[in-house]
C-alpha cells in the first residue's frame, strides 16, 4: 500500500534541501518497490496463489484509502497549519489528536467489519472466479492483513502533522521500510510460509511505517489528547475539505475491484500479470507524470487565485507538452521493449517464460494508456487550482463506467479471438484513461478561453513523429539482437531509444529539449514529492 506524502510549502530557504532529500527518498522507494516485485516474482511468478494475495489486498487498500489516504492528507494538512500559523498551538494538537482517534475508531470499526464479511466479499466482490480453495485462502490471507490499514491510518496522520511541522525526511522514508518489509519477508520466510509471508511482511511493514515516524513526533514536542469528537470545527472542516477526493479515490478503487472481479474468472495467473503489467506502465508515469504534476501545481493555483486565465492555459499547455514530450516516448519504449524488459526484471526462479509473456501481453495494452494517464494528472491538477474537485470526480466516474463496459466487452472478444482475455481488461483501462483525459481538457477549454491547442498539437505531433523514428529502430534493434541476453536487448534498448528519441527532437528543433533544461531546476525548486 503506498500512500502519499503530501508537502506543505516550505520557507524558501528551506525549499531545495528539503526537496532534495525527499526526492533522493523517493527515488529509492521507487528502487525498493521494483526491487520487491523482482524478489516476489522470482518467488511466486504469476501462481494462484500470488492471485489470492493480490486480490486479498484490495480491500484493506480500499478501507484506508477511502478513510484515511490521500484525501485525509490533502484536507487535514492545511486544516492543522491554519491552526499553527495563528499560534494557536493547543487547538492544533487538539485537531490532531481528534483526527488521530477518529482515524483509529473508524479503521479498526471497518476492518472489524470487513474480516466478518471477508467469506462474501471475496466470493461475490473480490474473485467469484477462484476455485474455493483459493476462495479460502484468500479469505485466510485478508484476515491477517486487515490489521495494515489501522496502522496506515495513524501513520498517515502522522505523517501529515510532521509535514505541516517541515519535517519531510522521516515521513518520506516510511515506504521504504514498507518495500523492506515485503523484500524480507518474500526472501527468508516465503520459502516456509509460503503467500502468507507476504501478508505478515504487509503488516510488519505498516508496523514500520508509523514507528520510523514516532521520533519526529518527539523532537517537535507533539501533544496529546484523549478527545474524540466530530463537533470540534477543525474536524468538520477536515471532513468537508475530504468529500469529494473521497468521492475521487472510490471511484478509482471501483475500478481495480472490478478488474479483480473479471480477472478472477480468467484462469490462474490473469490477475498477477494485470498487476506486474501496471506496475511496470506506473514508473514512467509516476517519475514523469507525478512528478511534474506536484511541482506545477502552486503555480497553477496562484494564477487561478489571481484570476489571470491567459497564464494559466499557458502554464497548463506547456506542461502538457513536456509531459507529452516525455510519455510518448516512454509509452513506445514499454511497448517495443515489454518482452526483454519483463524478461530481465522478472524472468527467474518461479517466474517463468510463460509468466513473461503474461506480463508482457498486458504492458503492451497498459502502454498505450500512458499518455491518458500522464494528462489526467495534470489536467486534474488545474480543476483543483480552480477549487472545482467535483468535475474531476463526475468525470472519472463516468470514465469507470466506460471502463467497465470495456472490460466485460473486450475480454469476451479477445476470447472468442482465442486471444488471453486480460489483454481487453488492460486495453479498456487504456482507452477509458485516454477518454477521461478528452473529457476533463473539453470541460478546461471554456474556463481558460482555450488551451492553445495549434501549439499542443504541433508539439504532440512532434513529440509522435521522433516516438515514431525511435519505435523503429528499437525494433530494427530487436531483429538484429535475436536471441542476444534480454539484458542487453532491454537496457540497450533503452539506452538506445532515449539517445535516438533526443537526437531527433534536436533535429526537429523540439522547444520541450529547451524547456526541459530550463524547468528541472525549477521543479526541483519547490518542496513537494509525488507518491512514493
Amino acid at each position: 500500500m503506498d500512500e502519499p506524502t503530501s508537502l506543505a510549502p516550505t520557507p524558501t530557504g528551506h525549499v531545495t534541501r528539503a526537496a532534495a532529500q525527499v526526492m533522493a527518498l523517493f527515488v529509492l522507494s521507487r528502487a525498493l518497490g521494483l526491487a520487491r516485485e523482482m524478489v516476489i516474482g522470482a518467488r511466486f511468478g504469476t501462481r494462484a496463489e500470488y492471485d489470492a494475495y493480490l486480490a486479498a489486498a484490495r480491500i484493506p487498500d480500499l478501507i484506508f484509502s477511502l478513510m484515511a489516504g490521500g484525501a485525509l492528507a490533502s484536507a487535514f494538512i492545511p486544516t492543522l497549519a491554519r491552526y499553527f500559523v495563528r499560534g494557536d498551538e493547543e487547538g492544533g494538537w487538539r485537531l490532531a489528536s481528534a483526527v488521530v482517534n477518529l482515524v483509529l475508531v473508524g479503521l479498526t470499526l471497518a476492518a472489524t467489519l470487513a474480516g466478518v464479511a471477508a467469506p462474501d466479499l471475496v466470493a461475490v466482490v473480490l474473485a467469484p472466479g477462484f476455485p474455493p480453495p483459493q476462495q479460502a485462502l484468500t479469505v485466510s490471507l485478508m484476515r491477517i492483513m486487515l490489521v495494515a490499514p489501522i496502522l496506515f491510518g495513524v501513520s498517515g496522520v502522522v505523517m501529515g502533522i510532521l509535514n505541516t511541522r517541515q519535517h519531510f525526511v522521516l515521513p518520506a522514508l516510511a515506504p521504504s521500510l514498507l518495500n523492506l518489509s515485503l523484500i524480507a519477508t518474500a526472501g527468508l520466510l516465503a520459502p516456509r510460509m509460503g503467500v502468507r509471508a507476504l501478508a505478515l511482511g504487509y503488516v510488519l511493514g505498516a508496523v514500520l511505517h508509523l514507528t520510523v515516524q514516532l521520533p519526529g513526533l518527539l523532537r517537535i514536542g507533539a501533544q496529546y489528547h484523549p478527545t474524540l469528537t466530530l463537533r470540534d470545527p477543525g474536524v468538520r472542516e477536515v471532513l468537508r475539505l475530504m468529500g469529494p477526493r473521497v468521492l475521487g479515490l472510490a471511484v478509482v478503487h471501483l475500478n481495480f475491484l472490478v478488474n479483480t472481479n473479471i480477472a478472477s474468472r480468467l484462469g490462474e495467473g490473469a490477475v498477477s500479470a494485470l498487476n506486474y503489467a501496471w506496475l511496470l506502465m506506473l514508473l514512467p508515469q509516476g517519475v514523469f507524470a507525478q512528478a511534474v504534476a506536484t511541482a506545477v501545481f502552486p503555480t497553477l493555483a496562484t494564477q487561478a487565485a489571481r484570476g489571470e486565465p491567459e497564464a494559466m492555459r499557458r502554464t497548463l499547455a506547456t506542461t502538457l507538452r513536456t509531459v507529452f514530450f516525455l510519455t510518448l516516448p516512454a509509452a513506445l519504449g514499454l511497448l517495443v521493449l515489454r518482452r526483454p524488459l519483463v524478461a530481465f526484471l522478472f524472468e527467474r526462479g518461479a517466474f517463468r517464460a510463460s509468466s513473461t509473456d503474461a506480463v508482457a501481453w498486458a504492458l503492451a495494452f497498459y502502454a498505450l494508456g500512458l499518455v491518458g494517464h500522464a494528462g489526467v494528472e495534470i489536467v486534474a491538477r488545474a480543476f483543483y487550482a480552480l477549487h472545482d474537485t467535483w468535475t474531476p470526480v463526475w468525470v472519472g466516474g463516468g470514465a469507470m463506467a466506460l471502463n467497465v463496459a470495456l472490460s466485460l466487452t473486450l475480454s469476451a472478444v479477445f476470447g472468442r479471438m482465442g486471444l488471453p482475455a486480460y489483454g481487453g481488461l488492460a486495453l479498456a483501462n487504456s482507452i477509458a484513461t485516454l477518454l477521461e483525459m478528452g473529457g476533463l481538457l473539453a470541460r478546461l477549454r471554456p474556463r481558460l478561453r482555450g488551451l492553445e491547442e495549434r501549439a499542443l498539437g504541433a508539439s504532440a505531433a512532434r513529440s509522435g513523429l521522433a516516438a515514431g523514428a525511435m519505435g523503429l529502430l528499437l525494433a530494427l534493434w530487436q531483429r538484429v539482437l535475436s536471441g542476444a541476453p534480454e539484458a542487453v536487448v532491454g537496457v540497450g534498448g533503452i539506452l538506445l531509444g532515449a539517445g535516438a528519441y533526443l537526437l531527433t527532437a534536436a533535429l526537429l528543433r523540439m522547444e520541450e529539449l529547451q524547456r526541459m533544461r530550463l524547468w528541472l531546476p525549477w521543479a526541483r525548486s519547490h518542496g513537494a514529492s509525488p507518491p512514493p
